[in-house]
C-alpha cells in the first residue's frame, strides 16, 4: 500500500498574501503567473510555500514570513460613514474619502468591504485580509445587509409585496429578504430591509422601481455584526476576537 506523501512545510504564498491585504487569492494566483511575486531571491512560482523566516516581495511592497503568520486573526474595523464621504482611495474632485478618516494598519492596506453610495451612511467593514473581503462580498455566501431606509410618501401593501416578491432591475431581478415597518412621523416612515447582495445603489433602485422615495439610508448590520451605538459618526472601531471569528466561520476560514 502507497504511503500518502506528507504534505511540504509552509503556507502557500497566495494564502498567506491575501491574508496580509495584498489581494484576493485568484488575483495573486495572476500576478505570480506573471511572475510579478519574488519569493527571497527568484520568481516565485504557483504552489510555492512559504516558510518563517522568508521574504515575499511584490515592487516595493514586502513581507517578512513569521512562525506565527497563519494563525494571526486578520485586522477587522467597523467605521460609521456619515453621508458625503466616497468608498475610494482618492477622488480627482478631492472630495472626502472614508480611507483618510480610517486608523493607520499594522501591516498591508485597509480593504473595504462593499460599498455604500456617498449619500448613504451607516457601517462599513475593512479588514486586511483580501480573501476575507472577497469572501463576504461573494453573492454565493448571501451575507446578510440590513438597512434602516425612511421613505417620504405613502408604502401601500402592494409596493411591500412587489418588494418581497421581486422585482426587476437593469441588472437583474432583486428582492428583499424581509421588510418591517419601524415608525416614523407626518409623510415619512423608516422601515429595516434585509438583503442578500449588494449591487450598486441596489437599495434606493428597488424602491424607487415601486414609486417610493428614499431621503434617508442607513446600513445598520453587515453579517454579524452591528452597528450599534459605537463608534460613532466618522469613527472606527477595532472588532473584538469573537466578531472576527464569527465572520471567519461565516466564510469558512475558521
Amino acid at each position: 500500500m502507497k504511503k500518502a506523501k506528507p504534505e511540504a512545510a509552509g503556507e502557500r504564498i497566495q494564502k498567506l498574501l491575501a491574508n496580509a491585504g495584498w489581494g484576493s487569492r485568484r488575483q495573486i494566483e495572476t500576478l505570480i503567473a506573471e511572475g510579478q511575486i519574488q519569493l527571497n531571491e527568484r520568481i516565485a512560482q504557483l504552489g510555492d510555500r512559504a516558510v518563517p523566516g522568508d521574504r515575499l516581495r511584490m515592487g516595493r511592497r514586502s513581507l517578512e514570513i513569521k512562525a506565527n503568520q497563519s494563525t494571526q486573526l486578520p485586522q477587522v474595523i467597523a467605521y460609521h460613514k456619515p453621508e458625503g464621504e466616497l468608498v475610494t482611495r482618492s477622488d480627482p474632485e478631492g472630495r472626502k474619502t472614508v480611507f483618510a478618516a480610517l486608523p493607520k494598519i499594522r501591516q498591508g492596506r485597509w480593504i473595504a468591504v462593499g460599498r455604500l453610495d456617498i449619500n448613504s451612511s451607516g457601517l462599513l467593514l475593512f479588514t486586511s485580509d483580501g480573501d476575507l473581503a472577497n469572501r463576504l462580498m461573494h453573492p454565493s455566501l448571501k451575507v446578510e445587509r440590513e438597512y434602516a431606509v425612511r421613505v417620504l410618501g405613502e408604502v401601500s401593501p402592494d409596493m411591500l409585496y412587489q418588494l418581497t416578491h421581486g422585482i426587476e432591475l437593469e441588472d437583474g431581478k432583486a428582492r428583499f429578504e424581509e421588510i418591517v415597518e419601524s415608525g416614523g412621523e407626518s409623510a415619512n416612515r423608516w422601515y429595516h430591509v434585509v438583503l442578500v447582495e449588494g449591487r450598486n445603489r441596489e437599495v434606493r433602485r428597488m424602491w424607487e422601481a415601486v414609486g417610493g422615495r428614499v431621503n434617508r439610508l442607513i446600513r445598520v448590520r453587515y453579517g454579524p455584526i452591528l452597528l450599534g451605538k459605537y463608534p460613532r459618526l466618522g469613527q472606527s472601531r477595532a472588532l473584538e476576537k469573537d466578531e472576527v471569528q464569527a465572520l471567519l466561520r461565516l466564510v469558512g476560514k475558521a
